[in-house]
């Protein structure tokens, strides 16, 4: 599905190595999303079917990067 389909919801707080944080992405206007793959710079971290979050725990500095999904809407 094109990217602009798919909503990154995650914490608005700083995060601190040690911490959990769970990324959500949901479909936009709460399109069903299915076959999620979650990305860190372009490479598959994770890919889950039917789920839509991905748990990154403990946070450490490695984590930091930039995340996107793909999937099917």
């Amino acid at each position: 599905c094109p990217p602009d389909w798919l909503v990154l919801q995650v914490p608005a707080q700083a995060l601190l190595e040690g911490d959990t944080v769970t990324l959500h992405f949901s479909g936009w206007q709460n399109n069903k999303v299915t076959l999620l793959s979650f990305c860190r710079e372009e490479m598959e971290v994770g890919g889950l079917h039917g789920g839509t979050e991905l748990v990154l725990s403990p946070l450490q500095q490695h984590h930091s990067s930039n995340y996107n999904c793909k999937g099917q809407v």
